[in-house]
């Protein structure tokens, strides 16, 4: 089952053999530390970390934990990192060996340029660590034209598994360089790979056996559904009629249109008086909806997500429920 799991989630972004699939007991995180604390060498690495939310910010902090060189480009929450910047970096800073960068960053819903950050990464001949939590599986990714040298995701996003592991998806020959560099045991990559291959699909310690016969029913109602551009498709459709929906009802998006993904959609708070968040989220609570807070900062804001087991009629259910639940 692990091993059908494995070449089945290759198979969804990459026709080569170029990639393995290597699956990692935990949150979304535990992979993201996996693959940044294997992929890089103990001696000589330096991280660069296109940063616009609150995840990229988390990898620097992991880079910070591992004892990992790291420098980060940031820019504001709602809007995504200039090229020129990320070029003027690498150019001023031989000294970086790798970009890492968040595809989808879920602390507003934009949605960042991760293949020109790639052409960017092969002209500078640093290694590419994407961060495709919210996206692999529910947008369109082709990793060999992307030639990331790791992709991260988590079998409770697109794919609608359940929480418990995570995924990475490596180069084959990048991986196999990466004995030794692991900064911990439980984390580290390679061994896991290994065991895996030599193994039938082994895990190294306790396998989470209920969230891998589950996601693998996912991968199966996945390719029921007509694969990801269909998931995708579903997506844009839930997230088109939310946002004409909601600014029907006068609500403003937070992030321009161009930028925004389709996996959660952000929306300034009222100006006004009256609202109070913790009274419409309770509202729609009643009514069988949850909402995010926002996390931008500076910015009164709440969060939709349009992903998961959703349909255009459940959209249409939301709004009539914030309809029903504004009261100022």
């Amino acid at each position: 089952m692990v091993q059908e799991i494995r070449s089945r989630l290759v198979a969804l972004a990459s026709k080569s053999d170029a990639y393995t699939a290597v699956l990692m007991q935990g949150s979304g995180t535990f992979c993201v530390e996996s693959a940044i604390t294997t992929l890089l060498p103990k001696e000589g690495a330096k991280l660069l970390v296109l940063t616009n939310g609150a995840y990229g910010e988390r990898i620097a902090e992991i880079a910070a934990y591992a004892s990992i060189p790291c420098v980060t480009c940031n820019v504001e929450e709602t809007t995504t990192f200039s090229l020129e910047a990320v070029e003027y970096l690498l150019q001023n800073d031989p000294s970086i060996t790798a970009i890492a960068v968040v595809h989808c960053e879920t602390t507003t819903g934009i949605l960042n340029p991760i293949f020109e950050v790639a052409k960017l990464s092969k002209a500078y001949h640093k290694l590419l660590i994407v961060d495709a939590m919210s996206s692999f599986g529910g947008i369109p990714i082709d990793l060999d034209a992307l030639d990331a040298d790791v992709l991260i995701s988590s079998a409770n996003k697109c794919i609608q598994g359940v929480p418990g592991f995570g995924f990475m998806l490596f180069k084959k020959k990048i991986l196999k360089r990466c004995f030794g560099n692991a900064r911990s045991l439980s984390l580290d990559a390679y061994a896991q790979y290994k065991t895996m291959e030599e193994g039938g699909g082994k895990w190294r310690f306790t396998s989470p056996t209920h969230v891998v016969h589950a996601f693998i029913e996912a991968l199966y109602e996945l390719e029921e559904e007509g694969g990801v551009e269909a998931r995708y498709t579903r997506y844009c459709t839930n997230q088109r009629l939310l946002i004409e929906g909601m600014e029907a009802l006068n609500f403003e998006c937070v992030i321009d249109q161009t930028l925004q993904s389709p996996i959660i959609t952000s929306f300034y708070s009222p100006n006004h008086t009256s609202y109070d968040f913790k009274e419409f989220y309770l509202r729609l609570k009643h009514k069988g909806f949850v909402i995010y807070p926002g996390k931008v900062s500076n910015i009164e804001s709440f969060r939709i997500g349009t992903i998961g087991h959703v349909f255009p009629e459940d959209i249409a259910r939301l709004l009539k429920a914030v309809q029903e639940a504004i009261f100022w």
